[in-house]
């Protein structure tokens, strides 16, 4: 007999929600975390949407750590000595069960895990797992430091660079062009000072993305999340850019933090946290098996997220996949199966969500964005060229819009233009 119905290997979003699911539906569960506690070794940008949360905490706006509700979206694209921004506000943003926040995962994830272990799962926290039973293709259970425990259901959400999986469920592993390094920190500030900066009403917040010189014209992208008393600032790049790459991605950072764009928003500001973490960039072609004999794959371990250049994805993925992945593995335990086909379940009520519809419609968006390399570097010259000759007035005459227009853009090349045109309508 197992020690326990199922064994969850990390206590991230997809774990300790899955452990949840499971301990509420009356099995016997475990969560072994590597970190000191849940959240230590946990890092986002910063921007939950709620939905996929609600599916299993109705009442979580009351309860959760959030931090602000975002009610303005920003674009920005950095040329060297320019920065253009769009900035998009509505109700709509401010709708129930089209929410979102900003977080920060120490304290979010703690609460994740209590809520866990409110329903019943164990916790062991600061030890990692080294190792899976096997017995032939079947996963029975885990080596965590000196320890044997078995389970007759192992869900693996251990983070995008999961040694278990490989072993697991056969995946090869993530390549460089399918990963980034995601480097962040966090900038104490008085919260009246972020909403005049951002300019949002009290209480609210802001995402703002930013393409082109944040990342020195590699593909990659900055960020700034608002929360109550903080800024969230930090950039994503692609391992392989960053490995053929001139400059290191803490100088990147450095650089990004004194562009005159960025620079006045952290003005005066504590860095009170510094961090950095590997993020799944390649979507649904980078993603491995969901289940094998005894074994689940959610969350990053999974590889789901998905960056669509203007808004990016991962920790609703990650909630929504452990909540199914909990519920078909407590299917499979109470049917004495939790074979592969048994844990079938798994996959098919993801493909029923909005989670792997998502990831298969917009798979081709990871290889235009690595692809389009103008993106980060030609385009926000481009809009500079173009926004200067609107609005720097001097003694030459002022040239019509449509050949400042005309002109910005044969900078990029027209044919380049429409061919990266077509190439984005057809992946989005």
């Amino acid at each position: 007999m197992a020690d326990f119905d199922a064994i969850v290997v990390g206590s991230g979003l997809a774990g300790a929600v899955a452990a949840h699911e499971l301990a509420r539906a009356g099995k016997g569960v475990l969560v072994v975390e590597r970190g000191n506690q849940a959240g230590s070794k946990n890092v986002s940008g910063g921007r939950l949407y709620t939905h996929s949360l609600a599916a299993v905490f109705p009442g979580y706006a009351s309860e959760a750590p959030l931090e602000r509700r975002i009610t303005h979206e920003r674009i920005g694209f950095l040329a060297p000595d320019a920065g253009f921004t769009v900035d998009f506000t509505s109700d709509g943003l401010r709708a129930e069960g089209r929410d979102s926040y900003s977080v920060l995962r120490a304290p979010f994830d703690q609460w994740l895990a209590s809520q866990a272990e409110d329903a019943g799962a164990e916790y062991i926290c600061g030890i990692p797992v080294e190792d899976l039973l096997m017995e032939g293709s079947r996963v029975t259970g885990i080596v965590a430091g000196e320890d044997e425990i078995t389970a007759d259901a192992v869900l693996l959400c251990d983070g995008v660079n999961s040694l278990l999986t490989r072993k697991a469920v056969g995946y090869a592993g993530p390549t460089p062009e399918a990963t980034a390094v995601g480097i962040k920190e966090v900038i104490k500030l008085d919260p009246q000072v972020i909403e005049d900066r951002l300019l949002v009403p009290e209480g609210e917040g802001a995402a703002w993305l930013f393409a082109g010189d944040a990342t020195h014209g590699v593909p990659g992208g900055g960020f700034v999340y608002t929360n109550k008393e903080s800024l969230s600032i930090g950039l994503v790049v692609p391992i392989a850019d960053l490995l053929t790459g001139e400059t290191p991605i803490y100088q990147l950072l450095d650089d990004f933090k004194r562009h005159q764009v960025v620079a006045p928003l952290i003005k005066g500001g504590e860095v009170i946290e510094h961090s950095g973490h590997m993020v799944p960039e390649g979507g649904w072609d980078a993603m491995p098996k969901l289940v094998g004999d005894g074994v689940l794959v959610a969350g990053d371990a999974a590889m789901m997220c998905l960056n669509l250049a203007y808004t990016v994805r991962g920790m609703d993925y990650a909630i929504a996949a452990g909540m199914h992945a909990g519920r078909a593995a407590a299917e499979a335990l109470t049917a004495g199966d939790t074979s592969a086909a048994g844990l079938q379940g798994y996959v098919k009520a993801l493909e029923n969500s909005f989670v792997l519809q998502d990831l298969r419609q917009f798979r081709k968006v990871p290889h235009f964005i690595s692809g389009t390399k103008r993106i980060f570097d030609t385009y926000p010259a481009v809009i500079r060229d173009f926004f200067e000759k609107l609005f720097i007035v001097d003694s030459n005459p002022t040239a019509p819009v449509r050949k400042a227009g005309f002109a910005a853009a044969k900078q990029a090349g027209l044919l380049n233009l429409a061919r990266d045109m077509k190439g984005a309508l057809s992946s989005l």
